[in-house]
């Protein structure tokens, strides 16, 4: 396919952020394309990506704002109930979405292959969005009046505005000059799917080991997916195991409060880190998702992270469209720097230290650690702040966070 000639937004990663902001965009009547360097049929397979994702009540809202949710609603298990517990303690956080007197999910727990089928349905439904794969953004060049994006197979773009959603490794990050502060945990993320005896009841579990995070996550049917937390030098060994041997390895940290449990699909595995971008913005150069920010996964919240991101952005650009405004100017990049920084800067510091405080076995801070969680389950302001945070609905929120059109 050939970039059309009116295309104002080039948004280079067709990924999960990516796609949701040239929907947004385009759905809005902007003329938008999106290029990947894989194809389509790639990004779908089951193979490609085994992990789920939770979905937190804000970003439902805009996957709703921009017509998508009734694609993936079928295959979205709600989360109905958090319990945080601490190794082996007898005390734990609990949270429960009915303390915050709504019918209301506290999240949705999909997994990505779904998510990605629904956005590239959805995307080719749409005449202003463009998908263009396998190819890749070269060269970018960039003038006050606007940019020449060059495309791996020799196409040229001249576009308002450059959106990078390339991922943590983002060549146009690494173009524009933009430094990091980013450090690896030495914990890796072992992910699989398992399937249980007694249904899990919409709860989803962060049980801290001192290893890292064990988090048990509901998914339709008598299923949930696994996000292990393990140290970086166990988690090679733990991988290449028989299955038999795994499974064993697996229900002695799920424990049998859900009856048998089985690993039913295959297992991957990350490695963990923090990254932070120090700028979010270049000349006629936005960053969004991992290509600015990477957390930990301890909270679940990296893509929510992201599609606060592109809300918000959508926003500032839609909004300077509809006023005949310049959408990659530089006051409107300041902006979206402003906006979404203390938010991204807030939960990276947040998920950094959790990890730090819990991925240890000592008794002093067990025991401090231990009686933090007990008190604030006793404290119910503090604890439905707490649940509205997770849900994504504190700060400054974009019109299609709130539920509101863009």
């Amino acid at each position: 396919m050939h970039m059309p000639d009116d295309v104002e937004l080039l948004i280079a990663g067709g990924g999960l952020n990516g796609l949701v902001l040239g929907i947004a965009c385009a759905g809005a009547g902007l003329p938008c394309a999106v290029v990947d360097r894989q194809s389509p049929a790639v990004l779908t397979e089951a193979s490609f990506d085994g992990r789920s994702s939770a979905i937190a009540y804000g970003s439902k809202q805009v996957l709703s704002g921009i017509g998508l949710w009734p694609a993936i609603a079928t295959e979205a298990e709600p989360i109905l109930e958090i319990r945080v517990a601490d190794d082996n303690a007898p005390l734990f956080l609990h949270y429960d979405h009915r303390e915050l007197g709504s019918d209301a999910p506290l999240g949705w727990i999909v997994e990505n292959q779904v998510l990605r089928r629904a956005l590239i349905e959805h995307a080719r439904s749409l005449p202003n969005l463009t998908l263009l794969t396998p190819v890749e953004v070269g060269t970018v060049e960039t003038s006050p009046a606007g940019a020449i994006a060059v495309l791996s197979d020799g196409q040229r773009a001249n576009v308002r505005l450059v959106a990078a959603a390339d991922g943590r490794d983002s060549s146009l990050r690494l173009a524009a000059g933009i430094r990091t502060v980013e450090w690896r945990y030495r914990q890796s993320a072992i992910v699989t799917t398992v399937r249980h005896e007694r249904p899990h009841a919409g709860i989803a579990i962060e049980h801290f080991l001192p290893a890292g995070p064990f988090a048990i996550l509901p998914m339709t049917g008598r299923r949930s997916s696994i996000v292990w937390t393990e140290r970086e030098e166990l988690a090679p060994r733990i991988m290449a195991l028989p299955e038999g041997a795994f499974a064993a390895e697996l229900r002695a940290r799920f424990g049998d409060f859900l009856g048998a449990v089985e690993p039913i699909a295959p297992r991957w595995s990350y490695p963990v880190g923090l990254m932070l971008a120090e700028r979010y913005i270049d000349r006629r150069l936005a960053l969004v998702g991992e290509a600015a920010h990477v957390i930990h996964p301890i909270a679940g919240q990296g893509l929510n992270l992201g599609i606060r991101d592109v809300a918000a952005l959508a926003e500032l650009i839609i909004d300077a469209r509809r006023l005949g405004l310049d959408i990659g100017s530089d006051e409107l990049l300041r902006r979206y720097q402003q906006w979404r920084r203390f938010d991204t800067v807030l939960l990276a510091s947040v998920t950094d230290s959790l990890n730090r405080l819990f991925s240890n076995a000592m008794t002093p801070l067990r025991l401090l650690r231990d009686l933090g969680l007990a008190a604030v389950d006793h404290l119910p302001p503090v604890k439905r702040f707490l649940m509205r945070d997770a849900m994504g609905m504190t700060g400054e929120l974009p019109r299609l966070v709130q539920g509101r059109p863009l």
